[in-house]
């Protein structure tokens, strides 16, 4: 399946997205339209950072264990994720460019790794479902990083 890109510019200077980025914990605010019910183990940040959290669906007790496998401060973060009972692995990688004008341009990129059956033959869908998602939570980061930063 073909990986799927969403970014979004931030006036926040790359150093202070990183640090945000690299403490787990403060995912959870930006993605619980997808995930909620975290819970954390690991370091707070960096390599190691674990965290598992609920699939936010109806009806759905789907379990996803989350791990940072790689921190290049400060400009990449990758996480690697397990799913559906281990049928699905996926890789989130942030990456983080200076702007001319002192922003930052956060890119997320999400690619699977392995994907149940069903799934890589819903393929169009779930990158359309997941560009929507994705987007929605890159917009939900730089509205509490532009809050952040304004304080």
């Amino acid at each position: 399946m073909k990986p799927v890109t969403v970014s979004v510019d931030v006036p926040n200077s790359r150093e202070e997205v990183y640090a945000f980025l690299d403490v787990l914990a403060n995912h959870e605010s930006f993605t619980d339209h997808l995930m909620v019910d975290w819970q954390l183990s690991g370091p707070r940040s960096g390599v190691g950072a674990r965290a598992q959290a609920r699939v936010n669906a109806k009806m759905s007790n789907e379990r996803i264990d989350i791990e940072v496998i790689e921190a290049d401060p400060p400009r990449r973060i990758v996480e690697e994720d397990v799913s559906a009972k281990g049928r699905r692995r996926t890789r989130g990688t942030y990456v983080l460019e200076k702007l001319p004008d002192g922003g930052t341009n956060i890119s997320f990129g999400f690619a699977w790794l392995e994907a149940p059956r069903n799934e890589r033959l819903a393929a169009p869908l779930m990158r359309l479902f997941l560009r929507r998602a994705n987007g929605k939570a890159m917009r939900r980061l730089a509205k509490q990083l532009n809050q952040g930063s304004s304080g």
